[in-house]
C-alpha cells in the first residue's frame, strides 16, 4: 500500500519503537541511509543499521535482527519480492520500503496490513487494477462445499453454470498472466531514494545544507549509473534547485559566513569524470562520452584529441598536468573553449555537459556532485582485501561525511585506479575483437586471469564498463545494426566455484527510455535451458551462473530473443 503522507504514515509511526533499517549497497540507498540518521538522532529513535548486497542477505539480515523488531525499513531492496512471503513474518510486523526500483512486486503494492510503499504513486502509471490480478476464489467453490452424493456431483461436473464458470476462470487467468508480463518485462528506476527522504525531513522543517547534498548525491548517482533517462534526471534537479536556492540565498548584509560552512551552488558541468583531481587529459581519455567520440585508443583517435587540444590553444604540457596546476586562465575557461570548439569535432552539448551542483567548504575543498559518487561507490565496491563488504560499506559512510576529507581523497584515488582499469579492458575488447554478434545482441567476455579482472565482479562497475563497450563498439563498428543492439557482458566472479557474474544492458537507440528487458530474458533463459543461475541481485538485469553453464544459457537466449 502506498504511504501518502510520509510523516504521518511512516515516521510518527516508528518514532517510539526500535526500528531495523535494511540498505542496498549503492550511493542512493547511502544518501537515503545518512538522511535519516540525522532525523532518527534528533528525535532519538532506536535504529539498527544492516547492509544487504542481495535476496539471499536480505533474508538473513531480517532473520538475524529480527527479534523483538516490529518495523522495518528497506532501502533500495525489497521492492521487487513479495516481502511478507520471503521473510514470513510475525502479522504484527511493518515492513516500510523505499525503493527505486521497478517494477514493484504487485503483492507489495496491494498489500495494505503489512507492507507500506514510501513511494511516489503518481510514477505507477502501468500498475494492474486489484481485481484483474487478485481474484476471490470462494464462489468458484462454493459447490464443493456442500454434502451432496456422489451422483448430483458427476451432473454438476456437466452443468453449464459449472462449466461456464470454469471457462470464465481459464480466461481470466490468461489475462492476469498477461497483464503482470506486461507489467513486469521491463526494468526501470523511479524517484532516487535519498531525495524522497530529503522531502520528508523538508516536511518537517528538519532539512539542511548538509541533507540537502546528501539528495543531490542519491539523485547523481541514479544519472552516473544510466538508471534514470536524463529528462526525469533534470526534472528532479530543478526540484533540488528551489531548495538550494533557499538555503544558499543571502544578501549582502548577511554574507558574513564561517569559512567552514558548506556552500551549495548549480551550473552546468562538463562531462568528464574527476577532472578537477586529475588531469584535462586523462580525464577526456576516461570519459565515455569523449573517448568514444575521439576513439582514443587508436593513434588516428590520440591525434583527433591533439587537433581538438591545440584549437582550443591548450598545450599538452598544460593538459597533461594535475588540473589545478594549469595556468588559471585556461583552467576557469575551460568548459567554454570545449563547448566553442566541440561541433568541429562532431561532439553535441549532451556529450559535453549536464547540470549538476557543487559543494564548497573551506578555501579549497570545492567538489562536484559526480566526483563524490564516483569515489563513494569505488568505495563500496573496493577490491581492498582482508576487509568485508561491512567494512566497506561503513567506509563508503565516510565519504559521504562532510569533515572527512582524508577517506574523500583516498576515494578518488580508488576511483581513478577503477576508471584506468575499466578504459584497459575496453581497449583489451576492441583490439581483439571480442565484442561479438550472436544475431539478437552484442556479447563480451573478460577472460580468466585478465589483469584487474577482480575490479568487474561488482554489479555497478560491470554496468559502467558495459556501457563504455557498448558505446566504443558502436563508434568504430561498420555494422549498421549496432547501436539498435543490447550488449550482454561477463565478468569471472569466482574462479574456485567457477562462476561467472553476467549483466545486460538494452541499445543505446533506446538509451532515453532506460528501459531494461533483460531481467525477464535472463529468466526465462535460465529456466528454458536448466542453466545453474543465481538470480540474487536487486538488480534483475544482473545474474549469477556457473561458468560452464554459459553456452546452453546463451543458446537459450538467443532463441528467446530471436
Amino acid at each position: 500500500m502506498f504511504v501518502k503522507d510520509f510523516r504521518k504514515g511512516f515516521y510518527d509511526v516508528v518514532q517510539n519503537h526500535r526500528i531495523l533499517v535494511l540498505v542496498a549497497f549503492d550511493v542512493d540507498a547511502l544518501c537515503a541511509c545518512k538522511i535519516l540518521q540525522c532525523l532518527f538522532q534528533s528525535d532519538q529513535i532506536l535504529y539498527t543499521i544492516v547492509p544487504v548486497s542481495g535476496r539471499e542477505e536480505l533474508e538473513r539480515a531480517y532473520i538475524e535482527n529480527s527479534e523483538g523488531i516490529k518495523h522495518v525499513l528497506m532501502i533500495n531492496c525489497g521492492g521487487t519480492i513479495d516481502v511478507v512471503e520471503t521473510l514470513q513474518p510475525e502479522e504484527c510486523v511493518r515492513f516500510y520500503i523505499c525503493d527505486s526500483h521497478r517494477p514493484i512486486d504487485i503483492h507489495n503494492v496491494y498489500n495494505a496490513v503489512q507492507v507500506k510503499l514510501l513511494m511516489k504513486e503518481d510514477e505507477f502509471e502501468d500498475l494492474p487494477e486489484y481485481d484483474q490480478v487478485f481474484r476471490d476464489e470462494t464462489d468458484d467453490e462454493s459447490g464443493n462445499e456442500s454434502d451432496d452424493s456422489e451422483a448430483s456431483g458427476k451432473r454438476k461436473r456437466f452443468d453449464d453454470d459449472y462449466l461456464e464458470k470454469k471457462r470464465q476462470k481459464r480466461i481470466w487467468n490468461e489475462e492476469r498472466s498477461k497483464l503482470l508480463f506486461e507489467y513486469s518485462q521491463f526494468s526501470t528506476y523511479g524517484t532516487a531514494a535519498a531525495l524522497l527522504i530529503f522531502e520528508l525531513a523538508w516536511k518537517m522543517s528538519k532539512d539542511t545544507n548538509d541533507l540537502l547534498w546528501l539528495s543531490i548525491l542519491g539523485v547523481t548517482d541514479q544519472y552516473v549509473h544510466y538508471k534514470t533517462p536524463r529528462d526525469k534526471y533534470i526534472d528532479d534537479v530543478m526540484a533540488l534547485q528551489s531548495h538550494v536556492s533557499r538555503h544558499n540565498h543571502r544578501d549582502d548584509d548577511d554574507n558574513i559566513l564561517s569559512v567552514n560552512c558548506l556552500k551549495i551552488s548549480f551550473d552546468e558541468e562538463l562531462q568528464l569524470p574527476l577532472y578537477r583531481h586529475w588531469s584535462l587529459f586523462e580525464s577526456i581519455s576516461h570519459s565515455t562520452n569523449m573517448a568514444c567520440k575521439f576513439k582514443v585508443w587508436t593513434l588516428k583517435g590520440q591525434k583527433r584529441l591533439h587537433e581538438f587540444l591545440a584549437e582550443m590553444g591548450m598545450p599538452l604540457t598544460q593538459c597533461k598536468q594535475k588540473f589545478a596546476a594549469m595556468d588559471s586562465s585556461m583552467r576557469n575557461n575551460v568548459k567554454t573553449l570545449i563547448q566553442d570548439h566541440m561541433a568541429k569535432y562532431g561532439l553535441v552539448p549532451q556529450d559535453v555537459v549536464f547540470p549538476s551542483f557543487f559543494a564548497q567548504y573551506g578555501y579549497k575543498n570545492k567538489l562536484c556532485a559526480t566526483d563524490v559518487v564516483f569515489g563513494c561507490v569505488a568505495t563500496l565496491e573496493s577490491i581492498e582485501k582482508g576487509k568485508s563488504p561491512t567494512d566497506h560499506f561503513l567506509n563508503a559512510l565516510d565519504v559521504l561525511q562532510r569533515g572527512n576529507v582524508t577517506a574523500l581523497e583516498k576515494s578518488l584515488v580508488c576511483a581513478k585506479t577503477q576508471l584506468q582499469a575499466l578504459v584497459t579492458q575496453v581497449r583489451t575488447f576492441l583490439d581483439m575483437h571480442q565484442v561479438i554478434s550472436a544475431g539478437p545482441f552484442l556479447y563480451a567476455f573478460i577472460q580468466e586471469g585478465t589483469a584487474d579482472v577482480k575490479y568487474f565482479s561488482t554489479p555497478q562497475c560491470l554496468m559502467r564498463l558495459a556501457r563504455f563497450t557498448q558505446e566504443a563498439h558502436c563508434s568504430v563498428s561498420r555494422n549498421k545494426r549496432a547501436r539498435s543492439m543490447p550488449l550482454v557482458l561477463g565478468a569471472p566472479l569466482d574462479s574456485e566455484q567457477g562462476t561467472t557474474l553476467v549483466i545486460g544492458i538494452p541499445p543505446l537507440q533506446l538509451d532515453d527510455e532506460r528501459k531494461n528487458f533483460f531481467g525477464k530474458a535472463f529468466e526465462q533463459a535460465a529456466v528454458g535451458s536448466n542453466a545453474r543461475t543465481l538470480l540474487d541481485s536487486f538488480d534483475t538485469f544482473v545474474v549469477e551462473m556457473k561458468t560452464e553453464d554459459k553456452s546452453k544459457f546463451f543458446d537459450a537466449l538467443i532463441s528467446l530473443l530471436q
